[in-house]
C-alpha cells in the first residue's frame, strides 16, 4: 500500500516537471512547413520593404552661357535690353528643373558675362577669357555688329557656337565663319521695306543721313541701290561720325537746298542716342519734310519719353514688336514647326521680371538667341557641339519672334534668311497718347501710315 502511493506521487511530480519544462522552452517551427502554412510570396507588383530600391537620382548638369554686354558706352541702352532678354530666357529654361536629355539627365543654364564697355579690344579679350578661363559651353554675342565681328572670330577659332543677337551686318557672315548663327534680319534688308512702304505715297526724292559705322553703312548702301532701282531721286547721302552732338551742318544742307533738291523723305540714323538727337534737332529747326524714318531709335519705347511731341510721325524698322501676333496656326500654314512661348506669354514674363518695362526688339532678340540654342539641344538630346551645329544648319521654325532659318552655304554661313522686319510709326491714340503702331507689312499692320507729316 505504501509503495503504490509513493509511485503515484512520483509520477505526479514527474508530470509537473515535464509540463513546466515545455512551457519555458518555445517550440521551433518545422523545417518544411506544410503548404497551407507557408509564408506568403512577395507580390509581383510591389516589392517587399526589405528589397525595395530607392528611385534613381536624376543627374543635373550645368551649361555655362558666356556673353558680354555694354554696361557703359554708346550701346548701353540696347545692350541692357538684350542682356535682360538673355537672362529671362535662362530663368524660363530652368523652370521645372531644366531641360531633359536623352540619357535621363537634365541641364540647367547659367550665365557668365562681363562688361565690354562698348570697346573692341575688351570684346576680343573677354571672349577669349570666356572660352579659355571660364570654359563656357556656348556663346551669345555682344550688342552691335562691330563688336560681334570680333567675338565671332574668337568663337570660330575655338569652334564654339555663337548665337548673334543684335548684330545685323551681312559682312560678318561672309568671312567663312562656320560656328556663328544670326538672329536678326540682315542689315541689307533693314530699310528695303521702307522703300516698298512709300511706293503708293507721293514720294519722289529721298535724303540719306546716317552714322558712319559698319552696320548703318551696310544698311544704307543696300537701300540706296534698291531706291535707285525703284527710280527714286537721291538728293543727299551724307554720313556722320559716331558720337556727334551737333547736326547743324547736315540740317543746313537740307534747308538751303534748291526747291528741286528738297527731300520728301529722310531715311538713315544709326543707334538710339544719335537718332534721338537728330530728330530733336530736325524738329527744333523746323525742317519741312513729309516723313522721317530712322534705324533703331524709333523702335524703343523710351523714344517718345525722350522726345515728347517731336516723336510724332517718326517711323523705324523693327525686328519684333510687343503686339506682333505670330501663332502656331501661322506655323502650320508656313509648313514649319512652332516653338516656344506665345507673344503674350513672353511680354508678360518680361514685364514681371523687369518692373513693368515693355520689351524692345533688343530684349526679344536676346531671348530668342537662347531659345534657338535650347531648341537645337532638345532636338539633339545631348550636349554635342557638332550635332547641335548640324541641327542649327537645318533649323526652320516659327516662334513669337517670327520665322528663323539660316543660310548653310559656304559663302554666307549662318546668315538669317527666314526673319523679316516690321515697320512702326509713332502715332496718337484716342486719348492723344503717343503709341507705336505697326504700319507694314500689310498682313500685320495695326494702323495706316500718317503721310505727309504736319508741317512744323
Amino acid at each position: 500500500m505504501k509503495r503504490f502511493q509513493f509511485t503515484s506521487l512520483g509520477l505526479l511530480i514527474l508530470a509537473c516537471l515535464i509540463a513546466c519544462s515545455n512551457a519555458a522552452s518555445p517550440s521551433l517551427p518545422p523545417e518544411n512547413p506544410p503548404s497551407s502554412q507557408a509564408a506568403p510570396k512577395p507580390s509581383a507588383t510591389k516589392e517587399s520593404s526589405s528589397t525595395k530600391k530607392p528611385p534613381a537620382e536624376v543627374k543635373t548638369k550645368k551649361v555655362l552661357i558666356g556673353f558680354t554686354s555694354s554696361q557703359t558706352g554708346k550701346y548701353k541702352m540696347e545692350s541692357e535690353r538684350q542682356s535682360n532678354g538673355i537672362k529671362l530666357w535662362i530663368k524660363e529654361a530652368n523652370k521645372d528643373g531644366g531641360i531633359s536629355l536623352d540619357d535621363g539627365s537634365k541641364i540647367v543654364f547659367e550665365a557668365k558675362n562681363y562688361d565690354d564697355e562698348g570697346d573692341k579690344d575688351r570684346v576680343q579679350e573677354l571672349y577669349t577669357r570666356l572660352i579659355s578661363e571660364n570654359q563656357v559651353d556656348f556663346l551669345i554675342s555682344p550688342y552691335s555688329s562691330e563688336l560681334t565681328e570680333l567675338a565671332a572670330a574668337v568663337a570660330n577659332q575655338s569652334k564654339k557656337l555663337l548665337l548673334t543677337a543684335g548684330a545685323a551686318d551681312d559682312a560678318t557672315y561672309k568671312k567663312g565663319f562656320k560656328f556663328i548663327y544670326q538672329v536678326y534680319t540682315p542689315a541689307s534688308r533693314y530699310l528695303k521695306g521702307a522703300i516698298d512702304l512709300i511706293a503708293d505715297l507721293n514720294v519722289e526724292k529721298i535724303a540719306f543721313i546716317y552714322e558712319n559705322d559698319s552696320f548703318s553703312v551696310g544698311v544704307i548702301e543696300a537701300v540706296k541701290k534698291y531706291a535707285e532701282v525703284k527710280q527714286y531721286e537721291i538728293v543727299l547721302s551724307e554720313g556722320y561720325d559716331t558720337g556727334i552732338v551737333d547736326f547743324s551742318s547736315l540740317i543746313n544742307q537740307i534747308q538751303q537746298a534748291e526747291p528741286e533738291a528738297e527731300p520728301d523723305v529722310i531715311l538713315g540714323g544709326g543707334h538710339f542716342e544719335d537718332g534721338s538727337r537728330l530728330v530733336r534737332q530736325l524738329r527744333e529747326k523746323k525742317v519741312a519734310v513729309n516723313l522721317i524714318g530712322l534705324l533703331i531709335a524709333p523702335t524703343d519705347s523710351s523714344f517718345a519719353d525722350e522726345l515728347g511731341d517731336a516723336a510724332f510721325g517718326v517711323l523705324g524698322p523693327s525686328q519684333w514688336e510687343p503686339n506682333t501676333a505670330f501663332s502656331a496656326k501661322d506655323a502650320e500654314e508656313f509648313g514649319v514647326e512652332w516653338y516656344g512661348p506665345t507673344n503674350e506669354a513672353f511680354v508678360k514674363a518680361y514685364k514681371a521680371a523687369y518692373k513693368g518695362e515693355e520689351p524692345s526688339y533688343h530684349a526679344a532678340g536676346g531671348y530668342m538667341a537662347g531659345l534657338i540654342l535650347q531648341y537645337a539641344i532638345e532636338q539633339v538630346g545631348a550636349l554635342n557641339t557638332q550635332k547641335v551645329k548640324a541641327t542649327l544648319d537645318k533649323t526652320d521654325l516659327l516662334s513669337f519672334y517670327g520665322r528663323v532659318n539660316f543660310d548653310d552655304s559656304a559663302e554666307a554661313h549662318g546668315l538669317q534668311t527666314g526673319h523679316k522686319m516690321v515697320y512702326v510709326q509713332w502715332q496718337r491714340d484716342a486719348k492723344k497718347k503717343l503709341i507705336k503702331q505697326i504700319i507694314w507689312p500689310e498682313a500685320g499692320k495695326t494702323a495706316e501710315i500718317i503721310y505727309p507729316l504736319p508741317l512744323p
